[in-house]
């Protein structure tokens, strides 16, 4: 085995040392949650079909309905009613789609000033969100039914602490805020 090992992520290219120590990304959880819009009327015939196949478009493979496990009274929720879509992207759909992300959606982003390194929890996972899907360049704002969000978490194989998480993120091309500074 070579002491130097080359990992391509679509035209981003990352050195690592041994490959014992490579970090790779194990996937990008993409999802996003309708349960507000369940109660409106005809949700299942139209709005829901609807937010499915601009979802679909978004990620590039078809969502997976996540539903109600209990039944809520005080927020008029029933058991087994869709709360929201999720979509699990690995190999080449997810390169593809943190590509998509990075170079594209995040400077449409309406004052976007980077990912915060809060984002980032202990085992390395970096969860964000998109608070209107509009920005995504599959979606046209003329033909879409309804707004909502798009929450993403990126999922990497071997991080210790989130220093070396945000640290491979911006090796991967993710624009990142700079840490604040602590005044004491």
């Amino acid at each position: 085995m070579s002491s130097v090992q080359k990992v391509q992520y679509g035209d981003l290219n990352i050195m690592n040392k041994t490959e014992n120590q490579q970090t790779q990304l194990e996937k990008i959880v993409v999802s996003t949650g309708i349960g507000r819009l369940s109660g409106q009327p005809n949700f299942a015939d139209k709005i829901l079909p609807s937010i499915v196949s601009e979802f679909s478009s978004i990620t590039g493979q078809k969502p997976k309905l996540r539903s109600a496990i209990n039944s809520i009274s005080g927020f008029k929720l029933r058991e087994g009613t869709v709360v929201g879509l999720q979509a699990t992207l690995r190999r080449k759909r997810m390169i593809q789609f943190l590509n998509k992300v990075t170079k594209v959606v995040l400077p449409r982003v309406r004052d976007f000033r980077g990912i915060s390194p809060k984002s980032i929890d202990q085992r390395g996972n970096l969860s964000f969100g998109i608070k209107d899907h509009l920005v995504f360049p599959e979606i046209a704002p003329e033909n879409s039914k309804t707004n909502f969000g798009v929450e993403i978490t990126v999922v990497p194989k071997n991080l210790k602490s989130r220093e070396a998480a945000a640290e491979f993120y911006k090796q991967l091309g993710i624009p990142m805020q700079k840490a604040a500074q602590k005044h004491g």
